[in-house]
């Protein structure tokens, strides 16, 4: 686990997570057995400044503000577990890392395996009394695997190569 938090860390976290809730909520699109949103992007900042565990953190009560403040479906605790998973990925993956193409492919993949195609349609089988082969699960769920890994990937690459972390950085008690 990294050091304690200061007040830049906290600061940069709620923005970082204001971003995501927003991204996610507002800007994104979701129905009864999909969603799609840009929320990975603030996560990959998180991720590379604060690490996996604060980044799951972040998400986590990401999370949970927008299901506070913009419900779109009955609150279920799988979903907060894939947030604080998701964070965890992207922190291990880009913490104190150079992002490269290889790396943000395999993040974008472990996302969408772990979360997308493992626990998701399990919480979704749960949650709408459905069988877990059932095509009304997976059908949007692999034509979205299928469409958002190039472009998940193609924003992953570029996001954190423009992200000016280490300068971020410099003001904080973190340090690479």
């Amino acid at each position: 686990m990294n050091k304690k938090p200061g007040a830049y860390m906290i600061s940069m976290m709620g923005l970082l997570i204001a971003i995501m809730v927003v991204l996610s909520r507002i800007l994104g699109f979701e129905w009864q057995f999909i969603k799609i949103s840009f929320d990975f992007v603030p996560k990959i900042v998180m991720g590379m400044m604060f690490g996996p565990f604060w980044t799951g953190i972040g998400a986590v009560i990401a999370d949970l503000v927008g299901m506070m403040l913009f419900a779109k479906a009955a609150f279920f605790p799988g979903f907060t577990l894939n947030a604080f998973l998701g964070g965890v990925i992207y922190g291990y993956f880009f913490y104190k890392k150079e992002v490269t193409w290889r790396n943000a492919f395999l993040c974008t993949v472990a996302n969408t395996v772990l979360i997308g195609l493992i626990l998701t349609p399990i919480w979704l089988a749960i949650m709408y009394n459905q069988p877990l082969t059932s095509w009304v699960i997976w059908a949007p769920r692999l034509t979205k695997a299928i469409l958002m890994l190039p472009i998940q990937t193609g924003l992953t690459y570029v996001v954190g190569r423009m992200i000016p972390v280490r300068q971020l950085m410099k003001r904080s008690r973190y340090s690479f």
